[in-house]
């Protein structure tokens, strides 16, 4: 039968509401909950990128990481008329990344100092001055090299590229798979400037130079950023790919020539009394004269049958640069450590104290190898215009002035040899891990080799002992009241003088505070030298060397990088009261503790009793596991009298007016 569509309306609502009807009684709906909170303690997990087959959640690199490799032939030569170096390179390419690349990018920081430069146009002051002076990379070729195949070369395929202020984007002919390999061809040439990170100097016997970001170079493709492309502005340094280089220096025959790596044909370009002086340094804990001051120009230094110009030929493996350096009156000193050959090499208005600088640096190699023994052959230290600058196995250091001040500018730059030269963090990005891991590190050399200075050790390192005041860096960051930014922030977009800071002073602060009053140190040190060995010639980031850090030591210290390197928290300890009454042996105090900013530390304490005597104690960080205040109960052998925080004042406190409390 058919039935109308009402009809089937009324039935269907007549059974639903006879089921309805059956049905036990809901019960009431439960109250609105109540909205959740995020976990706002520091001690909540770091928030780091995920773990992966690349990079693990220990701070290991993951069994599938990699990087890219670039090996490099440079023929160059100085003209000390134009004041130019000219060069042609060839790089060999490895890409060991799961990717197919169609282009690649290469640096040009010779860029920086080009007329239209970004750097120039944001600040007029950098450029050069001197007249007819012309800055910046002249591209000759840009190519692509392909064997015949006999295995000779074809000769190179000219590429598209483009510039884009100091970066340059190259254009492959064919995409470069995974595993695969391309090699290209560059000429160029360009002008010296005067000043900045390479440089020249005048003298009677002519310029002496100190050449480096002098080649195209390539830049880095990570499994963290793909390219790295951030712009050479002048105050963030770099990051760069490990590799082999094969190169060769030409200039005047007058000329010394001192580069990163081994001289491959001495008995070309030097006398054979240089050589036998060079084979005596090596095994020498002393210094050996190579160039004597009253050698400085004499035609004796010219091996015979020398032309109008010599031609110096070195080789470097697994690094991730090279530099170096060319003068007509170098004094050349030399000794020797453990089958590393020191050198220094400096004209003759740096004596006396350069005098000095071989041992120096024998020394800095020597100390600084407790935490990863230096590897390569030779470590060179030059004095000329530049300030003070690093580059594998060879330093710049400009001081003139006195023995404490030499030791302190070549320390800290010998000491990147292991940071970012061994350990090749992106110093554009990353400064603290470059520049704040190094200063660090200086200053155990520093007072190792100067144990009693009190003047350049507390104005510019953390003490190692307490000393009873607080060092400058500590009043410095204690007392700063300018803008503040966090640590892990590039240099170039640092404010002013606090850049300094962020990338110097307030990392290697931090972890001396760290390693000296919060953890064990013979522990710390032992887990900073892990994370040297798991990412010698490797590039790490900061997530890998908190990992590393906390897996060593066997501790979470969420708190401590977050609010340290992370942000700019501050720390403000206090004690607010104490609350005791007589009880049969002794007196049972509760001390009430405060933590008045947004960073947490240990209780490092001293409490003095009625009876004369004083206690020192440590209470760890767990302390302000459940927020503030902390009150801590103790039963004493007499009534406290005065109770301290931080008596040392080593403590980056920013207020220590309510660091102690006294009964009255």
């Amino acid at each position: 039968m058919t039935r109308s569509p009402l009809f089937l309306c009324l039935a269907l609502a007549a059974q639903a509401g006879a089921l309805h009807a059956q049905q036990p009684a809901q019960p009431p709906a439960p109250p609105a909950l109540r909205p959740g909170v995020a976990d706002t303690s520091p001690f909540r997990p770091l928030e780091l990128p995920a773990p992966n087959a690349y990079r693990t959640g220990a701070g290991t690199p993951g069994p599938l990481y990699w990087q890219q490799r670039a090996d490099y032939t440079i023929r160059a030569s100085l003209d000390t008329a134009t004041l130019s170096v000219r060069g042609e390179e060839t790089i060999r390419y490895t890409n060991n990344s799961p990717d197919t690349l169609r282009y690649v990018w290469m640096q040009l920081d010779q860029n920086i100092s080009a007329p239209d430069s970004r750097a120039a146009e944001l600040n007029p002051a950098v450029r050069q001055r001197e007249p007819n002076f012309v800055g910046g990379y002249v591209l000759e070729r840009v190519g692509v090299l392909h064997a015949k195949r006999a295995g000779a070369r074809s000769g190179s395929q000219p590429l598209a590229y483009r510039v884009n202020a100091t970066m340059m984007r190259v254009e492959l002919d064919a995409p470069l798979p995974p595993r695969g390999v391309t090699e290209f061809d560059v000429a160029w040439h360009y002008m010296v400037p005067r000043s900045g990170r390479t440089g020249r100097e005048q003298f009677p016997e002519g310029w002496l130079y100190e050449i480096a970001q002098w080649y195209p170079r390539m830049a880095v493709y990570d499994d963290v950023r793909g390219w790295n492309t951030a712009q050479y502005l002048g105050a963030g340094e770099f990051y760069l790919e490990y590799g082999d280089f094969d190169f060769t220096i030409t200039a005047p025959a007058n000329y010394t020539v001192t580069g990163t790596g081994v001289l491959q044909n001495p008995a070309q370009v030097l006398t054979a009394e240089e050589r036998r002086r060079l084979a005596v340094a090596i095994k020498s804990d002393t210094t050996v004269h190579v160039i004597a001051k009253d050698e400085v120009g004499t035609p004796a230094l010219l091996p015979p049958g020398t032309g109008a110009t010599r031609t110096w030929h070195f080789k470097a493996h697994d690094v991730r640069d090279v530099s170096w350096a060319a003068a007509p009156n170098f004094i050349w000193d030399a000794s020797g450590w453990d089958g590393v050959l020191i050198q220094a090499l400096y004209p003759p208005v740096a004596l006396p104290v350069w005098s000095q600088a071989a041992d120096m640096a024998r020394h800095t190699i020597k100390y600084h190898s407790r935490w990863y023994h230096y590897p390569y052959p030779t470590a060179i230290d030059v004095n000329g215009p530049v300030g003070g600058m690093e580059y594998p196995m060879i330093v710049f250091c400009s001081d003139r002035s006195d023995s404490l001040s030499l030791y302190f500018v070549q320390t800290h730059e010998l000491g990147h040899e292991w940071f970012p030269m061994i350990v090749g963090s992106n110093e554009r990005l990353h400064a603290w891990m470059d520049e704040g891991f190094n200063t660090f590190i200086d200053a155990f050399s520093y007072l190792d080799r100067y144990p009693k200075d009190t003047t350049l050790t507390r104005q510019f390192f953390y003490r190692l002992e307490y000393l009873g005041e607080a060092p400058a860096w500590v009043q410095y960051i204690t007392h700063y009241t300018g803008p503040e930014q966090p640590i892990e922030t590039p240099q170039d977009r640092g404010y002013g003088a606090l850049s300094g800071a962020l990338a110097y002073g307030k990392p290697a602060v931090g972890l001396h505070w760290l390693r000296n009053a919060m953890v064990d140190s013979a522990a710390f040190d032992q887990a900073f030298s892990e994370y040297i060995r798991r990412w010698a010639f490797k590039h790490p980031t900061p997530a890998d060397f908190f990992r590393t850090m906390d897996d060593a030591l066997g501790e979470d210290l969420s708190w401590f990088w977050r609010g340290w390197f992370l942000r700019s928290d501050h720390l403000d300890q206090a004690v607010d009261s104490v609350v005791q009454r007589d009880t049969l042996g002794g007196s049972l105090a509760r001390i009430w503790f405060s933590s008045k900013a947004e960073m947490v530390a240990p209780l490092d304490l001293e409490i003095a009793l009625a009876n004369g005597t004083t206690q020192r104690l440590k209470l760890p960080v767990e302390a302000w596991y459940r927020g503030s205040p902390f009150i801590y109960t103790r039963l004493w052998p007499a009534r406290v009298v005065r109770v301290t925080i931080d008596p040392a004042g080593v403590y980056p406190d920013v207020d220590r007016g309510n660091n102690e409390w006294k009964q009255q």
